[in-house]
């Protein structure tokens, strides 16, 4: 750059000759241009010139240029205008161009000062090539080489242009249309300029770079396209701005880019924050409904409402809970991703509204799942009590029935007094029937304390109807005294007419005392046979079906009984009709006659067969239960094994053992698809236990596995599956973000499971820190170490859950060497799209930025109210450090 600062003349510059004289074309042009290229910087201080070695005599106006362009402050200027204090301000100028290393030669502050056009023009070219031209840099060439390679470079794809030099190849217009289009293709069409038409391509190149590239307008068309060698000078000066401008453009494409990256890791997170906020509200609303129906241990007493609301809690287990099970994992995917993203993006991370965090959500979920347990085994013992408790109360209204029915007229007949007409042998025989009668209330007694024993049961169990039974119980008792009391006073009555009538019928007395307990053995005999029975297992009906073929094995002693009795029955008539005995026939001790005897012996006898069916369909139903136990059993000890294997290897793929990341969930994928295709052997377990439930069977001898135990399996299969990969993937996020090598990552994570002890995913404070000192870090014992300490736990676990996640640990160890956006490099970005103000407009950002990024900063950027706003003027400064801070963008 040296060969410019000379007097004034450049290389090439002999064809004038080094008389000191300046070509007057040549002079013409840099006073045209050299004027505009001045006033493109002073309009910036709100003034020009029109002469210009008139209007730089005073030093004033080149001062003031000076400070424009180099964007520094000067000497204060003289204020008077006699030639000493022109020839002083001249002078500041000139010390302040010297000062930038700038080799003035032959160029005094008097030349200036008198109005000197040579003098002037070469000061005015030495500031154009220190401020416009030298800081250009291609290839580490000369200002001059480096501006000429540029164009070269630009142009180099254009028909008709040759950029060579700086005078001759810019005649036609061609070089300059060529390096608007290949900028600001939009401006204008290259396809339709012609070499023909040198003062057409000029002037239309001259007037876009004014109007679009406010590139002011520093040559002629005519004088370029006239001269035979036009002013390199003039034409390098007006090329310059086309270099500044475009190299302006392009700084504010990288900022303007990098904006819009910064703005769409917010927008991002955004979006992730409020589909977090939404789906979490929705869990816990969903989760607030359902615990309180999980909690209420209460039902309406009765078996059919007990098995609605069993089917409701199928329909719970199959149907509602399982996609939510989905969501809360989706949930925790989502949140961990999102902060993996903030931690990339050195954002702070995500504080979920109050109520709504993970722990509060695994709180809500643990709550559910504490009032889930044990709600089946509560309903079908439930549905055990009702149908305990249906089954008493028919066996209570059977039995009731029965003594009802032996009752009735018992009390008319203990309070007659037909003994009081009869002979001495029909008292006798009241007697004796009265005395048969005591036999007969003494066999009820027993029946009547198992009517009182399961009333008494029927109300420990709660039974719903216990009001009428304890009336009707009540009832029964109160006659039973009644009946006792006066079985007493006719006992008393018959025994004081005992000494007036002394003959009884013996025969009828045998046959009433041997036909009492028969009819009772008979009416007992046929209560056990149509007595309803509950069981639940092979062995309880096997037992019933032993005790019925021991009952069998009696009716050959009963059937000599009965032919006894009813020989007895026989005497008596065959007695009566040989002596007329009167009313002989009728036997004076019981109600009881041969042919009730023989009616109820021959119901006996049709009873047991059909006592054998329904005991051996019950046989067969239990021998079916039993092999809904075994299929249920063969099938679970099947799948739950095979879900304790998934399990283990989807914790061993967890713990980063097993080949680089992208392999690690590659076989979590497979794991998935390996679970989605087994579905059905579970879906076919849940049927075989509904089927299972649904027979009231509750006892499984052939498996340890319940449906529960499985179900809880199979759901923390699927959720530890979605975890397991999205923890990877946030890992592959943080390992290619940092670019750290798969080799680095494998480091810390079997540095990371070494100190994992309980394999939990998670190491506490104490096991972190032994970590980090067996990766070499160094955490002195002291109380400086222990801040140190405290400050890197900060980091790692924001949320003092007191464990560090590996996620968190590889953030960690990563993060402060890698490179990560600002909010300085932010603020600097927009400061480029701003023109260097502190402030920016709505328009500035519409011009520069996509209409959905520019409006997300419009919406969010406060209003600027520092010194020289505009109206609408917004702050970018608060706004990028917001970016990085605690706020709610």
């Amino acid at each position: 750059m040296d060969d410019y600062y000379d007097d004034g003349y450049v290389d090439g510059d002999e064809e004038n000759g080094r008389d000191g004289l300046l070509n007057p074309e040549w002079e013409k042009q840099q006073r045209k241009t050299f004027t505009a290229w001045c006033n493109s910087h002073l309009r910036k201080a709100g003034t020009q010139i029109e002469n210009i070695e008139e209007d730089f005599r005073s030093g004033l106006k080149l001062m003031l240029l000076l400070e424009v362009i180099s964007k520094e402050s000067l000497p204060r200027p003289d204020k008077g205008k006699m030639r000493f204090h022109r020839i002083a301000n001249v002078n500041k100028a000139l010390d302040f161009i010297a000062s930038k290393g700038v080799r003035l030669v032959s160029i005094g502050a008097e030349e200036i000062v008198d109005g000197n056009v040579k003098m002037t023009l070469g000061l005015i070219w030495t500031i154009i090539l220190r401020f416009a031209i030298q800081d250009i840099s291609v290839e580490e060439m000369t200002a001059k080489e480096g501006l000429l390679l540029w164009c070269q470079r630009k142009t180099a794809p254009y028909k008709n242009v040759n950029v060579q030099n700086f005078h001759m190849s810019w005649k036609d217009g061609l070089a300059f249309c060529a390096l608007i289009h290949r900028h600001r293709p939009d401006l204008l069409d290259y396809s339709k300029l012609s070499k023909d038409n040198p003062l057409d391509n000029l002037n239309l190149a001259f007037d876009i770079a004014e109007k679009h590239l406010n590139i002011p307008k520093m040559l002629d068309a005519e004088d370029i396209n006239s001269e035979d060698w036009p002013d390199e000078r003039a034409t390098m000066t007006y090329v310059s701005s086309y270099y500044h401008t475009f190299s302006r453009a392009q700084q504010a494409e990288t900022a303007a880019n990098r904006i819009c990256k910064v703005l769409k890791v917010n927008q991002d997170n955004e979006r992730l924050m409020e589909e977090y906020e939404r789906l979490a509200s929705d869990l816990l609303d969903w989760i607030r409904r359902t615990t309180p129906w999980l909690e209420n241990r209460t039902t309406d007493n009765t078996l059919p409402g007990t098995q609605k609301k069993l089917e409701e809690f199928r329909a719970y287990r199959r149907v509602h809970k399982p996609p939510r099970v989905e969501q809360k994992a989706h949930l925790e995917t989502n949140f961990n991703t999102l902060q993996t993203k903030l931690r990339l993006s050195n954002r702070p991370a995500y504080l979920p509204k109050e109520g709504k965090t993970v722990a509060d959500i695994a709180n809500a979920w643990k709550g559910l799942e504490l009032a889930e347990r044990g709600f089946e085994e509560w309903l079908l013992s439930e549905m055990m009590r009702l149908e305990r408790l249906d089954h008493l109360a028919q066996k209570f209204k059977h039995k009731a029935d029965i003594h009802e029915e032996w009752t009735r007229g018992k009390e008319q007949m203990l309070q007659s007094q037909d003994f009081r007409y009869c002979r001495l042998n029909e008292v006798k025989a009241l007697k004796k029937k009265h005395e048969a009668f005591e036999s007969d209330l003494a066999a009820h007694q027993d029946r009547v304390e198992q009517i009182a024993a399961i009333a008494q049961e029927l109300n420990t169990l709660s039974y719903h109807g216990s009001v009428a039974v304890n009336e009707r119980c009540q009832r029964i008792c109160n006659q039973w005294d009644t009946l006792g009391s006066l079985t007493q006073k006719r006992r008393s009555a018959l025994e004081e007419a005992e000494g007036v009538l002394e003959k009884i019928d013996s025969l009828h007395l045998e046959f009433a005392k041997r036909v009492a307990p028969f009819n009772n053995w008979l009416d007992s005999a046929r209560e056990d046979l149509v007595d309803m029975f509950i069981v639940h297992t092979i062995e309880e009906i096997q037992g019933l079906i032993e005790a019925h073929e021991q009952f069998k094995m009696t009716l050959g002693e009963a059937d000599k009984e009965h032919r006894s009795i009813v020989g007895l029955s026989q005497e008596v008539q065959q007695f009566a009709t040989q002596y007329k005995v009167p009313g002989g026939i009728e036997n004076p001790y019981t109600s009881l006659t041969h042919d009730d005897i023989t009616r109820k012996w021959n119901d006996v006898k049709l009873l047991v067969p059909k006592r054998d069916q329904a005991l051996q369909a019950e046989l067969m139903r239990q021998q079916r239960n039993e092999g809904l136990r075994r299929k249920f059993g063969e099938k679970a000890n099947v799948v739950g094994p095979w879900i304790e294997r998934q399990l283990d290897a989807v914790a061993a793929i967890g713990m980063g053992v097993q080949g680089t990341l992208e392999d690690q969930k590659n076989k979590l994928y497979q794991h998935e698809q390996a679970v989605l295709q087994y579905r059905p052997n579970v879906d076919e377990l849940e049927r075989i236990h509904q089927e299972v439930q649904e027979s009231m069977i509750f006892e499984n001898r052939y498996t340890q596995y319940t449906m529960e135990t499985l179900r809880v399996g199979w759901e923390q299969l699927i959720t530890s599956i979605k975890r397991n990969i999205n923890e990877i993937e946030n890992q592959i996020l943080t390992r290619d973000s940092k670019g750290i090598t798969q080799a680095q990552l494998n480091e810390f994570r079997m540095s990371f499971n070494h100190f994992d002890k309980n394999r939990t995913g998670g190491l506490n404070p104490d096991e972190f820190k032994s970590c980090l000192v067996s990766l070499g870090y160094n955490l002195r014992g002291d109380r400086q170490g222990d801040a140190e300490f405290r400050r890197i736990m900060c980091i790692v676990d924001p949320n003092n859950t007191g464990y560090v996640s590996f996620d968190a640990f590889l953030d960690f160890m990563t993060r402060e060497t890698t490179d990560t956006d600002t909010a300085e490099q932010i603020i600097d970005s927009f400061r480029i799209l701003a023109g260097d103000k502190p402030f920016i407009t709505a328009d500035e950002l519409r011009r520069e930025l996509p209409p959905d990024q520019a409006d997300y900063c419009i919406k969010r950027m406060s209003p600027y109210n520092g010194s020289g706003t505009v109206p609408g003027a917004l702050d970018y400064m608060s706004f990028s450090t917001a970016l990085y801070g605690e706020s709610d963008l």
